[in-house]
């Protein structure tokens, strides 16, 4: 069952994790971040971490990523509907393809309840504030989230690998940073809540379970009127701009980042 703060769900009483839903949500997590990992991902995936490790740079490692994936999930030349009918191959890839054309969508529900399955972390908006377990914008939550079209080829499995392969990928090649600074253009605060707010240029914001940012903060003024300017940690990145040579979110700089209790810093164009 989930439990609540601010009187919103945060999460379930477990996770995948090892660390409590509602510590990970905090933004004492924020500043005081540990390592996550998903437990017994690297164990049973052994080989992929093995090819990782001899990759001499980042570029290699993409690349051995991607194979294994494909070779493993046979998602290579796969994912488009056979002309049969038969269910196509599901691939991480169309996730963030998806995410990238509309959050709110199949593919956003499907990243959403990954990040509630593994994290324990409760979305807050799906097309609409999600105020309450059960309520008819939560059904239709779960009905995206469950989506056919999506949920099929162990996708939660390839997200798992997704997420191992950007934690190990920002240890290993990105140096020892425990935060990146980012940044998030809205026009209004419907899809986050403002918890609390000293002052007219900072704010305690309630994000989504997952959510987008960007590096470069001249890409997301384009997204709004209101610049919020979040220190993230890196435990909380699922994708990154530079993790793949060639992903459908790179035009923006897009970082994937899981949610929670956020201090910001709000600018106004």
């Amino acid at each position: 069952m989930p439990f609540e703060a601010h009187g919103v769900p945060y999460g379930h009483s477990t996770n995948l994790v090892g660390v409590p839903a509602g510590l990970i949500a905090s933004s004492a997590f924020n500043d005081y971040p540990v390592p996550l990992s998903i437990r017994g991902v690297r164990e049973t995936s052994r080989a992929l971490f093995v090819m990782l490790d001899q990759a001499r740079d980042a570029a290699e490692a993409a690349e051995a990523f991607e194979k294994y994936l494909c070779a493993v999930f046979a998602i290579d030349g796969e994912t488009r509907p056979a002309s049969d009918d038969r269910r196509f191959r599901a691939s991480y890839r169309q996730l963030l393809e998806g995410w990238g054309y509309d959050a709110n969508g199949a593919a956003g529900a499907v990243l959403k309840g990954w990040v509630e399955s593994r994290f324990g972390l409760l979305p807050v908006f799906h097309k609409a504030p999600l105020r309450r377990v059960g309520s008819e914008a939560w059904v239709r939550y779960v009905e995206d989230k469950m989506s056919p079209r999506y949920h099929n080829n162990s996708i939660n499995l390839q997200l798992d690998l997704l997420y191992e392969f950007c934690q190990w990928a920002r240890a290993r090649f990105h140096g020892g940073a425990r935060h990146l600074t980012l940044y998030r253009g809205v026009n209004d605060f419907a899809e986050h809540e403002i918890l609390a707010r000293p002052d007219r240029h900072s704010a305690l914001v309630r994000m989504n379970n997952l959510v987008s940012f960007s590096a470069e903060r001249a890409v997301a003024d384009a997204f709004g009127d209101t610049l919020l300017e979040a220190h993230v940690p890196v435990a909380k990145l699922l994708f990154f701009r530079e993790l793949l040579p060639n992903h459908p979110l790179n035009g923006e700089s897009e970082y994937l980042v899981i949610g929670g209790d956020y201090r910001v810093r709000l600018s106004y164009l």
